[in-house]
Parts: C-alpha cells; sequence; structure tokens
C-alpha cells in the first residue's frame, strides 16, 4: 500500500524499536521519513535505510525540538505527520516507596514533557496546511493499573493520553487529528533487557496477555501506518489500544 505516498513524517526515537519499525513501515507506505534520535549511529543508521534524512535531537530540549520540524520543512516543505514516539523506562522508576525525585523528574522529562514540546512545535506547521496527523506515544499502563509499578512511567503516559485527547478535540476543526497509541508490551530490546534481569517479572506480566505473547514492534507500526495514513480520517481525540486483548480481559486462557 502506499497511502502515506510524498507526506512527510518525522519520528522521534526513531533508532530502535517501535520508532524503527515505524520509519521502515512509512517509507514501504511512500513517506519521507525524518528520522530523530539522541543517539547518533542509530538515528544515522534509520535514516539510511529508509532513505531519509537523520537529525540529531534531545527531545526534552525546546530549541532541538523546533530545529527538527524546521528542518524537515525546510528539505520537504511540509510535516505532514509527527510521530512522538520517544520515551524511556528505567530500572530506577520502580513502586512509589522507592523511586526517587531524580528518576521521577527524568521520566516525565523525557515522556511526557517531550511530548508536549513535539506538540507545541509541529502544530504551527499543521495549522497552515490545514492538515495533519499527530500520534503520541502512550501505553496500555494509561488506562490500566498494575501491582508491578513503574510509577513514573505510567504516569506519564496516562500524562500523554490526556494531552493527546485535549489537543485532538481543541484542533479538530483545523484539520489536525491528534491520537495517543496505547501499545501493550513489545518485544523490543528495551522490554527483552529489563525482562532478562528479572523473568519472574515478565512472565508475571505475560500471564495476563490474552493473545499469550508480546507485540511486535512491526505490529505496532503498522497501527502507526493507519492512524497517520487517511484510513483514520474520522479517528481524533481517541486511545487507540494495541495491547493484544490486555486492557479487555479479565480471565486468560489456559
Amino acid at each position: 500500500m502506499q497511502r502515506l505516498q510524498d507526506r512527510v513524517a518525522v519520528i522521534t526515537g526513531a533508532g530502535s524499536g517501535i520508532g524503527l519499525a515505524t520509519a521502515r513501515r512509512f517509507a514501504e507506505e511512500g513517506a519521507r521519513v525524518v528520522c530523530v534520535d539522541i543517539d547518533e549511529d542509530a538515528g544515522k543508521k534509520a535514516a539510511e535505510e529508509v532513505g531519509g534524512i537523520f537529525v540529531k535531537a534531545d527531545v526534552t530540549s525546546d530549541e532541538d525540538v523546533a530545529r527538527m520540524y524546521r528542518t524537515a520543512f525546510d528539505t520537504y516543505g511540509s510535516v505532514d505527520i509527527a510521530f512522538n514516539n520517544a520515551g524511556i523506562s528505567p530500572p530506577d522508576d520502580d513502586s512509589i516507596l522507592e523511586t526517587g525525585i531524580d528518576a521521577w523528574r527524568r521520566v516525565q522529562e523525557v515522556n511526557l514533557t517531550s511530548v508536549y514540546l513535539c506538540c507545541k512545535h509541529v502544530i504551527p506547521y499543521m495549522q497552515r496546511q490545514g492538515k495533519g496527523s499527530i500520534i503520541n506515544t502512550a501505553s496500555f499502563v494509561a488506562v490500566m493499573g498494575s501491582a508491578t509499578s513503574q510509577i513514573s512511567y505510567t504516569a506519564s503516559k496516562g500524562g500523554v493520553l490526556a494531552m493527546s485527547r485535549e489537543l485532538g478535540v481543541q484542533f479538530a476543526r483545523e484539520g489536525i487529528r491528534v491520537n495517543a497509541l496505547c501499545p501493550g508490551p513489545v518485544n523490543t530490546p528495551l522490554l527483552r533487557e529489563l525482562f532478562a534481569k528479572d523473568p519472574e517479572r515478565a512472565q508475571r506480566r505475560l500471564v495476563h496477555i490474552p493473545v499469550g505473547r508480546f507485540a511486535e514492534a512491526t505490529e505496532i507500526a503498522a497501527a502507526v501506518a493507519f492512524l497517520a495514513s487517511d484510513d483514520a480520517s474520522f479517528i481524533t481525540g481517541s486511545e487507540f489500544l494495541v495491547d493484544g486483548g490486555i486492557s479487555g480481559a479479565y480471565v486468560t486462557p489456559f
């Protein structure tokens, strides 16, 4: 399919995981991709693979975020899609009883403030065009509670969900759609590293997924491509769950 032919897409966290899978999927669907990452090697490699450009940026920096959209516009002449995907889940973000204030603030900056900055700087480009699609990466934990808490991560993703809903409503009549992508656990390097250290914790989570496995990054990328495309033209302000049935489950199959 070529649903995104000649559209300009900016992806944060494009060097690995969901971001990289989405860069590949966008390119397959005809988009011109701007790969943003703080990791220069990974970001450059992703951009080269998909025939796009790389912008090194710290998404918690107002100046860097403004520059990445300016670069996209100056290079390609528009900014049609913003996939605000960069995020962290560090090991020192744990139970509220264990998580220190510095860990709390760092996760909030990377996971929530960055999305605020990305939306703030990309919306004016889309207003001038009269159209655009913004997809913000939240999480299934934004709609559920967990006894194996990562408190700042959970709170940050709840913030992303609420902000996306509000922006989706506010800018709907200007042709700008804003949706919160809410993935379940994804088989990415970040998750593998986390669970390799604690297999029991991984199994405790896996048992709650009706599908019986973690998602692949390509499956999440397919959902992002849908939300970016005109196939989702009547979807805005939504919590778009791609979670293998977790949020709908009470008891899972044997």
